[in-house]
């Protein structure tokens, strides 16, 4: 049976309606207030750090070097990769390493083994991100303040952490609501960024010579090896927020994004990031924080106020996509079941899973108090992103052979392109990990080992239920002999995850209180994988005989599963009042074994996520008072 859940209000029908996503300028604001704030925000740190790794020096041939680098890496990485290739991409308006991985395994053929453990590690990097991005955004921000007056250092961490509880705080109301509520801000911030970087630029207009791409191969060429992939590192940290481009595609749509990438985020961008070079130029000492010393006198407090708030904002983008990810996990089996709130009724990718919201405030918070500036947290920034980058060109490559059907001869040089680009910023971070890296990659390893812990334990709780099954032909059968169970009265619906055998709930009520019903339904729901199916497509009856009944209810994997809704859809076809029926369901509780399939290290941890997953009456949105739970222990 599909491992996931949703929550909706009881009137919600079992899935939103799959409306394209327009070109509108609400969805424009809001995509610009939820995705892009974490691209949005680099330029406070992401000169300044490669500066810093290239010596901090300001010196014309460096600070050319540099900015011609950010530029084609933001062109070639965020562009050209993301937003014009990596975007085609989407599984039904759907974006994200999940939502990817679901496209791409079906035509991976004998590498889907490696596929799948390559794209949960994606997955999990992701999350590795989404646990940086508030706390580097956000300090990054704060530390603006000592920039106009020293003494609020001493301050710099708590007020941090005050604001990020606060984020952490709304994001019950959902994206959309979020995006509408920080879409204006963001249109200011991008403003201010661009007027910001033209007023020095115009000051020095010969800094636009950075957009040749000759001055980074100079550069490169001048400071060597071993300097130029230090400064990669720090370069890099002007591309974070590019994966959250894709991950959040589910909420606003493609169009949208980029006609916002294209018409205001990308010019800001460069605008900003060639006016701190003009700025460095002229004041070499302005290199120690240059987005901020492109404020001058009272612009400063207010610049700073506004930061803070588009630091915030640049949270957004990453909670928002993990979110999103967390929900497709749960449906495609990868993780226990969760409570995921549906935050709208017009968008289905926008949801609010709250036990994930709530580890990453604690996890985000501690990282704030252990790392304690934005300069140490830059140290664990970068090989998480770079990471996911990597999986996402090797999933999307697979896609655009496999499922495209595009030739090797265009799928490998393009693909190659990227992939060369990737394994670059890749290994130009790898000398953070002794000073932070390490974190985003202990949560790279640990999350794809417990899912597939998870995965293992389903496939032996599964495996373990059947030994003992009796085959459901041989039992409907049985029905019309002197010694069969006494027939009762009404309907009893029975959830099942196979149809050739007897489900355990119907199995435990025959042994304990020997009757059946006079009408039984079978349900099996399963989860496809596409993200929404129509109406037409979600039930299929087969009448098995003796008033038996099994019932095909088929889901994508960013639906909600709401059964209740469904059924009383559905009424006429499946010939059950839903909320007259008893629906008995089997509860299973992991216990040891004397011949154990699990390891002694595996079998505690998955006996914690199942004691942890959500209830199936719970995740299927099954009325209390209308449901029978029968237990029964199953050796792991």
């Amino acid at each position: 049976m599909s491992e996931g859940t949703m929550t909706s209000s009881a009137e919600a029908i079992s899935t939103p309606a799959a409306a394209p996503h327009p070109i509108q300028s609400a969805l424009m604001l809001g995509a610009l207030g939820v995705v892009f704030g974490d691209i949005g925000t680099s330029p406070i740190y992401a000169f300044r750090e490669s500066l810093k790794a290239a010596g901090g020096t300001a010196t014309e041939t460096t600070v050319y070097g540099v900015l011609s680098m950010v530029f084609w890496a933001v062109i070639l990485v965020v562009a050209l990769k993301y937003v014009i290739f990596v975007m085609r991409a989407d599984n039904q308006g759907e974006g994200g390493t999940m939502s990817l991985l679901s496209l791409a395994l079906p035509v991976a053929r004998r590498f889907q083994p490696a596929l799948l453990i390559v794209g949960l590690a994606g997955a999990s990097l992701f999350f590795g991100d989404a646990m940086i991005t508030p706390a580097i955004s956000v300090l990054s921000a704060i530390e603006g303040l000592q920039v106009a007056t020293p003494v609020v250092a001493p301050y710099v961490v708590p007020i941090a952490a005050l604001v990020l509880v606060g984020l952490f705080a709304i994001q019950r109301y959902g994206s959309g609501h979020v995006g509408s509520l920080f879409g204006p801000v963001m249109a200011a911030w991008f403003l201010t960024l661009a007027l910001a970087g033209l007023a020095h630029l115009l000051q020095r207009p010969g800094v636009l010579l950075a957009l040749d791409p000759r001055y980074a191969l100079a550069y490169v060429a001048h400071a060597g090896g071993a300097t130029t992939f230090t400064v990669l590192g720090s370069v890099f940290l002007a591309l974070t927020g590019g994966e959250a481009l894709y991950a959040d595609m589910g909420h606003f749509g493609r169009g949208p994004i980029r006609v916002d990438w294209f018409a205001f985020v990308l010019p800001a961008l460069v605008l900003n990031y060639l006016g701190q070079g003009a700025l460095v130029l002229t004041d070499p000492a302005a290199a120690a924080n240059p987005f901020f010393l492109l404020f001058s006198g009272w612009l400063l407090v207010p610049a700073v106020g506004l930061t803070t708030l588009a630091t915030v904002i640049a949270s957004q983008a990453v909670l928002s996509g993990a979110f999103a990810l967390v929900q497709q996990a749960i449906q495609l089996g990868a993780i226990p079941r969760l409570e995921v709130r549906q935050t709208s009724d017009e968008a289905v990718g926008q949801v609010y899973v709250p036990q994930v919201n709530w580890l990453l405030a604690i996890v985000v918070l501690g990282l704030v108090f252990g790392f304690r500036s934005s300069d140490a947290l830059a140290n664990a920034y970068g090989i998480a992103v770079a990471g996911d980058m990597t999986v996402t060109t090797l999933l999307v490559a697979t896609v655009a052979h496999g499922l495209w059907r595009w030739p090797a001869a265009l799928v490998f040089p393009v693909a190659g392109l990227f992939l060369a680009l990737d394994l670059t910023f890749v290994t130009a971070n790898v000398h953070k990990i002794p000073a932070g890296g390490w974190f985003p990659l202990l949560v790279g390893a640990v999350a794809p080992a417990l899912m597939l812990i998870w995965r293992k334990g389903r496939a032996i709780a599964f495996a373990r239920r059947a030994e003992n099954a009796v085959a459901l032909s041989d039992f409907i059968a049985g029905l019309d002999k002197p010694d069969a169970p006494v027939r009762m009265c009404c309907t009893a619906v029975y959830l099942t995850t196979r149809t050739d055998v007897v489900p355990s709930a119907l199995a435990l009520n025959v042994r304990h209180n020997g009757v059946v019903h006079e009408r039984v339904l079978l349900l099996r729901v399963t989860t496809e994988r596409v993200p929404r199916l129509t109406e037409a497509e979600r039930v299929r009856i087969e009448a098995l005989g003796s008033g038996f009944s099994l019932v095909h209810l088929r889901f994508g994997f960013a639906e909600k599963p709401d059964v209740m809704t469904a059924l009383r859809l559905h009424s006429a076809e499946v010939d059950c009042d839903p909320d007259a029926a008893s629906f008995f369901i089997g509860r299973e509780k992991p216990v040891p074994s004397l011949r154990p399939e699990l390891s002694q290290w595996q079998e505690p941890l998955y006996a914690f996520m199942a004691r942890n997953a959500v209830r199936s009456p719970d995740y299927y949105r099954i009325p209390p008072a209308r449901v029978v739970e029968l237990g029964t222990q199953v050796e792991m």
